[in-house]
């Protein structure tokens, strides 16, 4: 139900990075030097905080580094609403998406040492991983996944993943999906990127979190950094996930990544993430030793798959590389790289890179996304390329991301209707119904109301009755937005009993009916 904010949040940097110099071409790379960072790095206090103010978020940490040192690193706000800990440099934040660009660098280290190559297929390592096409299976390599260009939808498997599958289950089912031919479609693929990141952990001969850990971590003394859920919540200095009702910021459930770490799962600090944008920066140096050999990191941070062509002549070029989006301008100069990250239950990231100038920002904010990250990483660009911004970018993020997150579904702010249809008798619609993908979903009676479970997790849903076979349900969970309805419509047989169920909020899947077993 969310595919409109999956589709366009991985961008929201990409277009950041493609429109921060609609007011002026930018100075060359020899020109933004320590003065213009210095005089970025001044503005944002200020910056910040009227961010905080228009948005409502609790609280955000902003790191900025140039030639190889951390030159501004702060907090502000709480890490929860109603308590008074304050967010320092310190406090750790899910980073969402932005493990995927971590995570490539990961892939690099032992691209590297020459355990995989960034063309190494998946299969060489994941025998039992599979597409729906047997051609692609046998073809689709680690950098394929990392570009989003393995031909899988998009967002495949996350349905899965909110429904209590792990990681294996959720690899394993992606072989039902339909795909585009190979190398040809750009689609965002969480599960994806965990596949080739699998993969390259089973070539290493150890799990992803301690490889994570042992080759990137640690070295970058990234000692508040982990791809474990159990480690980010065992920290005393961590920041909370908040959500919007109506209006207003409250605390709300924490997401459990662990199925998609390499996708989604990191946590860590603007402290430690300063250390990794400097090796990044610094073609995979850190304090004169070399992690990562550059010729290894090269293809991750270069174009390898278009995703936003040019909307006029002289415009920027977006593209992915492997875990990061890649914008270079008509000059061909002053490439930036990016990322954005978000949960809806509450975390929003982002982070920029401008390496011809050896600097970089990251923000990391503990609520759903609102544009609030993305503003101050925009803004910094505009300042350090221009001397000033080129537009309000708050103004301009605000109502995008109010739009991709507003509530879902086709009965979403509806009133129940006054003189609905009545309802078969709850022995109709009682039963199992099942698909290849999805598995199971069995409607019971639980009191006065038929609920629908599904998964391991038994993600159990009350259904309210809407009008004739039709019922609806609120889905919670990552996968919609506070105020979204999903309906569920039973078709009958003509016994009178329902031979199978349709789930709105997953019909884009090609597997939102299930068939009574």
């Amino acid at each position: 139900m969310l595919a409109r904010l999956f589709k366009v949040l991985p961008s929201a940097v990409a277009l950041m990075a493609l429109t921060s110099c609609s007011d002026g071409s930018p100075p060359s790379a020899q020109a933004i030097e320590s003065a213009q960072v210095a005089n970025a790095v001044a503005q944002l206090d200020a910056l910040v905080a009227d961010v905080l103010a228009r948005s409502g978020i609790p609280g955000m940490a902003v790191a900025v580094v140039h030639r190889g040192k951390t030159v501004y690193a702060k907090g502000f706000g709480v890490r929860r609403l109603g308590a008074p800990d304050l967010i320092d440099v310190n406090t750790v934040f899910q980073l969402a998406s932005l493990s995927k660009s971590v995570g490539a660098t990961v892939v690099a280290t032992q691209v590297g040492k020459g355990i995989v190559s960034w063309d190494t297929p998946v299969v060489k390592n994941l025998p039992w991983f599979a597409l729906k096409d047997p051609a692609s299976t046998a073809q689709v390599t680690v950098g394929d996944l990392y570009a989003h260009r393995s031909g899988l939808p998009d967002h495949a498997g996350d349905d899965l993943e909110d429904l209590g599958y792990d990681r294996r289950q959720v690899l394993e089912r992606l072989r039902f999906l339909p795909v585009e031919p190979l190398r040809t479609h750009y689609a965002y693929t969480n599960f994806g990127l965990t596949a080739a990141a699998q993969s390259v952990a089973v070539a290493s001969g150890i799990d992803w979190e301690s490889l994570s850990d042992q080759v990137l971590y640690r070295p970058l003394g990234m000692n508040a950094t982990s791809s474990r859920y159990a480690d980010f919540m065992a920290r005393s200095d961590r920041a909370y996930p908040h959500i919007r009702l109506n209006g207003v910021f409250q605390p709300g459930p924490q997401r459990q990544p662990d199925p998609q770490s390499p996708a989604g799962g990191v946590s860590s600090s603007v402290s430690d993430m300063a250390n990794w944008m400097t090796l990044v920066l610094q073609d995979g140096k850190y304090r004169e030793q070399q992690i990562i050999p550059g010729a290894a990191l090269a293809p991750a941070i270069s174009p390898q798959m278009l995703t936003m062509p040019p909307a006029a002549e002289g415009d920027s070029t977006g593209y992915y590389g492997y875990g990061f989006n890649v914008s270079v301008p008509a000059s061909g100069s002053n490439i930036q790289l990016s990322h954005s990250g978000a949960f809806i239950m509450g975390a929003s990231t982002s982070f920029a890179l401008l390496p011809s100038a050896g600097t970089g920002i990251v923000v990391l904010t503990n609520a759903l996304p609102v544009g609030a990250a993305e503003t101050v990483s925009a803004t910094y660009m505009d300042l350090i390329k221009l001397g000033h911004s080129s537009r309000d970018w708050f103004e301009f993020f605000e109502p995008k991301f109010d739009e991709m997150t507003a509530a879902t579904g086709k009965f979403a702010g509806q009133p129940l209707p006054e003189n609905p249809v009545p309802p078969l008798p709850p022995q109709a619609y009682i039963g199992t119904y099942a698909n290849d993908y999805f598995g199971d979903a069995e409607i019971q009676q639980q009191g006065g109301d038929l609920i629908l479970v599904m998964g391991p997790s038994k993600h159990t849903k009350t259904l309210q009755h809407w009008s004739g076979n039709v019922f609806v349900f609120e889905p919670g969970g990552e996968m919609a937005t506070p105020g979204s309805r999903s309906a569920v419509t039973f078709a009958i047989a003509p016994g009178g009993t329902a031979q199978n169920l349709t789930i709105e909020m997953y019909e884009a899947t090609g597997f939102g009916t299930l068939a009574r077993r």
